[in-house]
């Protein structure tokens, strides 16, 4: 399915601070990688980038590879409503939605006579910002702050130097980004397919995306793939080398990421989807995903 450009995406997201995953580049290039149809959804005041997959109503964007949906402008509910009443039989599959942008979602499809489940099926963790390093520091406690020194300090004596490099584009580290993230174990050293290393390497040359690594003589100990913007930086995905997985590399890239963050102004850290326990460790707070399920009533 290919999501072609729309002047909806000037439009203001009803979800604050959801990072490149309701732009017109994200959306455009991860589209062409969704099954699906397009389904038009838009107004002057509302845009809802919707695909149909079969008797599904969906998002643009697999939930895989979008942390953030959420419908752009003020006339969400409204638009929803429109949307519901011209679908033809079939169901509504909204997922990965902040909670303000699945209010109005389901009190549109709620308007148009469907029934209408919503739960809490994810999290995102988000990492509010202070405004200096220290003060940071002191946030995560004493125990915590012990456990980044003391990784730094093993990796230092077992890898060597701490080395931060940032890159753009295509090119040497991408290519050792998606070795990295084969050398994983479980489902997710099997999901950079070919597909998904096209959908990585077109996103890589989108404004905003960077590769963060930590360098090591002949490779990458760790790397980070993610997007900063105004808003914050957001954790896209992330890969280290089995081999000097007791130095912690990842965790020493983020806490080094995490101090450059502060020291750059932002005001978020972003890990996106994922509850994993390294992420609340260094400070993060959960932000509820919301899935909208909607049928026709008596389906």
């Amino acid at each position: 399915m290919t999501l072609t450009a729309h002047p909806g995406f000037a439009l203001d997201p009803v979800a604050e601070a959801t990072g490149p995953f309701c732009t017109e580049d994200f959306l455009t290039v991860v589209s062409r990688y969704d099954d699906g149809e397009g389904i038009p959804a838009s107004t002057s005041d509302a845009f809802i980038p919707l695909r149909r997959l079969d008797d599904v109503v969906m998002f643009a964007g697999d939930s895989d590879v979008t942390d953030y949906h959420t419908p752009l402008g003020d006339g969400t509910e409204a638009l929803m409503a429109s949307v519901a009443a011209d679908v033809a039989p079939g169901r509504f599959v909204l997922d990965s939605l902040p909670e303000e942008a699945a209010k109005p979602l389901a009190a549109g499809l709620t308007d148009a006579g469907w029934d209408v489940t919503s739960r809490v099926h994810e999290v995102a963790a988000v990492l509010h910002l202070p405004g200096t390093v220290d003060e940071y520091l002191t946030s995560i406690g004493k125990k915590e702050r012990h456990e980044v020194r003391r990784k730094r300090r093993r990796y230092e004596r077992m890898v060597g130097e701490v080395r931060h490099e940032v890159s753009t584009g295509t090119g040497k580290i991408s290519d050792e980004f998606v070795r990295l993230h084969r050398l994983a174990e479980g489902a997710k050293g099997g999901f950079m397919t070919e597909s998904r290393r096209a959908l990585f390497a077109d996103l890589a040359g989108l404004d905003g995306w960077r590769f963060d690594w930590l360098a090591t003589g002949d490779g990458a100990a760790a790397i980070v793939f993610g997007y900063a913007d105004d808003s914050g930086y957001y954790l896209y995905n992330s890969g280290y080398d089995p081999e000097h997985s007791d130095a912690s590399p990842g965790v020493v890239l983020l806490a080094i990421m995490i101090e450059a963050a502060i020291s750059e102004g932002r005001s978020r850290f972003d890990f996106l989807k994922g509850d994993e326990t390294y992420k609340f460790r260094l400070g993060a707070q959960r932000r509820p995903l919301v899935e909208i399920v909607a049928v026709e009533p008596g389906a």
